[in-house]
């Protein structure tokens, strides 16, 4: 399947959806927001509409379904483990759509 790039505004977007729920439910936010960017891409390449609840495909358009954070910088430790949580979440996707 074809993959939309992901920009640093893609992270930071995401990041900063997960900076507004617990700790303990960043993981499964962000599992939500990967798989409704993965919906939207399938259902843009087959309709050539956007997705009417998760956009174009983007993370980033995904992540917007939801409260963002104000942006803070890398010395926030609470962005900088949401950010890694989605890092890692990248990490993951890469590793299978590379098998």
């Amino acid at each position: 399947m074809m993959r939309r790039p992901v920009l640093p505004g893609d992270v930071a977007a995401v990041a900063r959806a997960l900076l507004e729920v617990a700790p303990k439910a960043r993981a499964p936010l962000c599992d939500e927001i990967f798989t409704g960017a993965a919906m939207a891409m399938i259902h843009v390449s087959q309709t050539g509409q956007l997705h009417p609840r998760w956009g174009d495909g983007s993370l980033n358009a995904a992540a917007r379904r939801f409260v963002l954070a104000d942006e803070p910088g890398y010395e926030d430790l609470s962005y900088l483990e949401a950010t890694q949580v989605v890092l890692e979440r990248l990490r993951m996707n890469l590793c299978q759509h590379d098998r």
